[in-house]
């Protein structure tokens, strides 16, 4: 940390101020949160014991669902005890911790939704060559390109926070750490590391979109030459991760692509994104498929002949 440095504690304002709203949403999130780790971890667990889930599709979901539990946790534990707590504050190092790991696991599932889109791209337009080009190897290294993404991006933001100078005051307008704000308490201009944060996930948001906008036009052009159940069955699969994609973009475009007007929005628009959309995901993936609500069904009945 630099030496000017007389900060070491954040006070955060929460979501709300009335302690009688902050019960009620303590109330609201708490099972949105446990349905967000049991949801997608009943994904983890289906896809990774299931035979008839073991296609590169469901191998990209079953870690889809891991960095959902990740991600949500980065933030809503702590965001959920402080509703019920008078005075909330982090340290400086575990506010940029929050924000390493937040960036870490959201720029991840982005990547992984584009090698998600990638996927079904090569299994709609190239069903002949599907297997040979998704093979296990390509797969795990998509992956693990995903990891090292997230990893890369999230170390950047970091590295141009660190060396920020904080003295005064120590009061944060938001329920967790992000950027933005904790650069409104830095005792320098920051309009230099504003650029170069809003660059890089800007860049990273805009060109995944792009690929993934283009793959679904390019998909959807393809389905003209299939069969009319050939094009029912890839669709439902195909409108599954098109939802997810909004439900995530969406939230993210609206905060990071106009100027900053009233953190209140700003938060109750984060909340979104942090607590409702990983509750959803696992919804929409199951839902929606059959394959998947077949093998959870068989595990369920294992569960219960075992016991």
């Amino acid at each position: 940390m630099a030496s000017t440095n007389n900060v070491t504690e954040l006070i955060i304002t929460g979501l709300f101020k009335d302690p009688e709203v902050q019960r009620a949403c303590f109330v609201l999130f708490l099972p949105m949160y446990l349905a967000t780790v049991v949801g997608n971890g009943l994904i983890v667990v289906t896809v990774s014991v299931s035979k008839s889930l073991h296609s590169p599709m469901y191998f990209f979901l079953g870690y889809l669902s891991l960095v959902e539990i990740c991600y949500s946790s980065t933030v809503v534990p702590k965001f959920i005890t402080d509703l019920l707590a008078k005075v909330k504050t982090i340290s400086l190092k575990g506010c940029l911790a929050q924000i390493f790991f937040f960036h870490f696991f959201g720029v991840t599932e982005i990547l992984l939704l584009v090698v998600m889109a990638y996927d079904r791209y090569v299994a709609i337009c190239k069903p002949l060559h599907y297997m040979n080009i998704m093979s296990r190897q390509l797969c795990h290294m998509l992956v693990a390109g995903s990891w090292l993404g997230g990893f890369i991006h999230s170390m950047m933001q970091v590295l141009v926070t660190v060396p920020l100078p904080f003295c005064g005051p120590n009061v944060m307008d938001h329920y967790f750490c992000d950027l933005q704000p904790l650069f409104k308490l830095a005792c320098k201009d920051t309009f230099v590391e504003g650029v170069v944060v809003l660059a890089n996930s800007g860049l990273i948001s805009v060109f995944s979109l792009i690929i993934l906008v283009s793959s679904y036009i390019v998909i959807l052009f393809n389905l003209r030459n299939h069969s009319a159940e050939g094009r029912r069955k890839a669709l439902s699969t195909c409108a599954s991760h098109i939802t997810v994609v909004t439900l995530f973009f969406g939230p993210a475009i609206f905060l990071y692509m106009r100027p900053s007007s009233t953190f209140t929005v700003d938060k109750l628009v984060a909340v979104f994104y942090t607590v409702i959309t990983p509750m959803l995901n696992p919804i929409i993936y199951t839902l929606r498929n059959a394959e998947v609500k077949t093998a959870m069904r068989k595990l369920w009945g294992q569960k219960n002949s075992g016991m």
